[in-house]
């Protein structure tokens, strides 16, 4: 199962060590979500990172910086529905619905689909879906590797995640709701505990 982090929203001391250290530790992919930063904020936060961890970046915004910093690629979501003209790198994109994964899982690298559960970081922003709902759409073929599960997943929903036939996971809250010397070793054990389910 891939294992995705999503930035905080907004920057704070220390995320750039944070996440280097997550990166040096096995993060294949993180998310960069910061929904009210300017292009120059975002220009100046991946300067920070080496070369090799910035092709691990998915931006969500100012999808210009892509080319710049030979990122991984490009989120579409609400704000930003369409990729810039001619653009042929990676795409993912956030659903809401399993009409949606439907309508854009085929042009996608993979897609979000949210909230799998009850958020973490966002109050009041309830699950949207029943077991018995993902597990048709399961036995439908629209959930399969390319589609991650988002919102409220943390270490519990692991297992259930992975026999209803997600390809990963995506964290927000489970991560950046920790005490900071405690958001690597977390991390570690979700990456142990998702290699421990993928071989049975």
């Amino acid at each position: 199962m891939k294992l995705i982090v999503i930035t905080h929203p907004r920057f704070f001391e220390g995320e750039t060590a944070i996440i280097t250290a997550l990166f040096e530790n096995g993060l294949e992919i993180l998310h960069l979500r910061k929904p009210e930063a300017s292009a120059g904020e975002l220009e100046f936060f991946l300067r920070q990172f080496s070369e090799k961890y910035r092709s691990r970046i998915v931006t969500h915004e100012h999808f210009k910086l892509v080319p710049v910093f030979n990122l991984k690629g490009i989120h579409l979501n609400g704000r930003n529905k369409r990729a810039p003209k001619d653009y042929a790198g990676h795409i993912s994109c956030s659903c809401h619905s399993i009409a949606e994964v439907s309508q854009h899982k085929s042009h996608s690298d993979y897609v979000f689909l949210s909230p799998v559960y009850d958020s973490i970081s966002k109050e009041g922003y309830a699950s949207a879906y029943s077991y018995d709902h993902l597990l048709e759409a399961r036995q439908e073929g629209i959930i399969d590797d390319k589609v991650i599960a988002l919102g409220g997943v943390d270490m519990q929903h692991l297992p259930e995640i992975h026999s209803l036939g997600f390809g990963g996971v995506a964290l927000l809250g489970d991560i950046w709701q920790r005490d900071d010397n405690d958001i690597l070793p977390h991390f570690l054990c979700l990456k142990a505990f998702c290699t421990s389910l993928e071989s049975v």
